[in-house]
């Protein structure tokens, strides 16, 4: 069942320990199906060495398992609550990555000090309320607090981002970890001054419509 997806989860969730972005078998890699609004996402408590596409679990919006043999990630009513909030969320991604995580540790947002967040993030990366693992707490605080922000520090817990696709919300969670490292050294030395608001719109409209290929019409 949506063999192609599967292949993609997998792979995507390959890519939180290659960007370090979390240790032993921390964190997780989600994408739904928009034709059957089937959610696949990597099983709970497995070593990223061993997991195959095979693994990963797919689900319905209810959380009721509809294909896979292993108990889905401990995050998935977080994962379900914003797929049923967010019409536009196709991929989503929870991580505890170190430079980022400790913002969230502090409950601090990411002030848009440097180019590439306004590009990539078009404002700063908001932080929310701590809220319970292992119950929808943590997806009705982030689908609160998120606002446009692909991304969103949880207090004293982590990383969670989204995207159009699986592939989208794992760029924007190395892109915030790469961020909050810089904005970590930054504060080191003295306190950076944020991008004027007008300013990271521009940037962020020109990013939109201007920088990679865009597909012949």
């Amino acid at each position: 069942m949506l063999e192609e997806l599967r292949e993609e989860v997998w792979r995507m969730n390959l890519e939180l320990p290659r960007n370090r972005l979390v240790s032993m078998t921390s964190g997780n890699v989600s994408a739904r199906d928009k034709e059957t609004n089937y959610v696949i996402i990597k099983p709970s408590g497995m070593n990223y060495d061993d997991l195959k596409p095979s693994h990963m679990v797919v689900i319905d919006l209810k959380g009721k398992v509809i294909e896979g043999a292993l108990k889905p990630s401990v995050d998935t009513s977080t994962h379900l609550y914003i797929y049923q909030h967010r019409d536009d969320v196709n991929g989503v991604v929870h991580t505890h990555s170190n430079y980022a995580s400790s913002f969230a540790a502090l409950g601090r947002p990411i002030p848009v000090y440097l180019t590439a967040m306004a590009d990539e993030f078009g404002g700063p990366i908001p932080v929310g309320d701590y809220a319970q693992i292992g119950t929808e707490a943590i997806g009705k605080e982030i689908i609160r607090s998120i606002g446009d922000s692909p991304a969103i520090l949880m207090k004293n817990h982590g990383v969670f981002t989204i995207g159009s696709s699986a592939r989208a919300a794992v760029k924007a969670a190395v892109m915030v970890e790469d961020i909050a490292k810089t904005v970590f050294l930054a504060l080191l030395q003295g306190t950076p001054d944020e991008i004027p608001v007008q300013e990271v719109r521009r940037a962020h409209k020109a990013y939109k419509e201007k920088y990679g290929q865009k597909e012949a019409s």
